[in-house]
């Protein structure tokens, strides 16, 4: 708890003691605002010409004046505060949930990256198998397409051989036969 107050001020030419538990300075604050209010009054040659009760009577009616539209204006500062702030938790409850959205796109991102790299490793391992098949086929067919050659070629060498013989041989006894 604060702790209670003195100072001695001079308001409108008199020195007063004002003690409260603000500050020494609060305090000197307050007798300096109420002295510029009487100062601003004095400068009006209608305030001067009046009575000294009229006087603290205006006086006071434009202190309460003041007092009213600061507070009005602090009232309105506070719900602009309070609607900032409404606006500031929001936009964190929004960031938050994007960056939630962000954590997940990521995560889901780096699964499919690596489905993406598993199946191009294996589409990878399919084409090569695919070639080495396909090569085998091709070279197991030139193989065999020459051994097929050469025992065609074995096969028929003989047949030509056979039918050259029997042309010969045919001839001969043709020729014998008289034919």
């Amino acid at each position: 708890m604060s702790v209670k107050t003195s100072a001695d001020v001079l308001i409108g030419g008199k020195i007063y003691t004002l003690s409260g538990y603000e500050s020494e300075e609060y305090l000197q604050k307050v007798a300096n605002y109420i002295n510029s209010k009487i100062n601003e009054f004095d400068e009006m040659e209608q305030f001067r010409r009046l009575a000294a009760d009229m006087k603290s009577t205006l006086l006071e009616l434009n202190i309460a004046d003041d007092y009213f539209k600061a507070k009005e204006q602090a009232e309105k500062l506070e719900e602009t505060v309070r609607e900032k702030e409404r606006e500031i938790y929001e936009l964190q409850h929004d960031l938050i949930s994007a960056k939630i959205r962000v954590e997940s796109s990521e995560k889901l991102a780096g699964e499919l990256e690596k489905e993406n790299r598993e199946l191009l490793l294996n589409k990878s391992k399919l084409e090569a198998s695919l070639e080495d098949a396909l090569l085998g086929k091709v070279k197991g067919q030139v193989v065999q397409k020459d051994s097929e050659t050469l025992n065609q070629g074995e096969d028929q060498a003989p047949v030509k051989q056979e039918s050259e013989k029997g042309k010969a041989g045919r001839s001969k006894s043709d020729t014998q036969n008289g034919k």
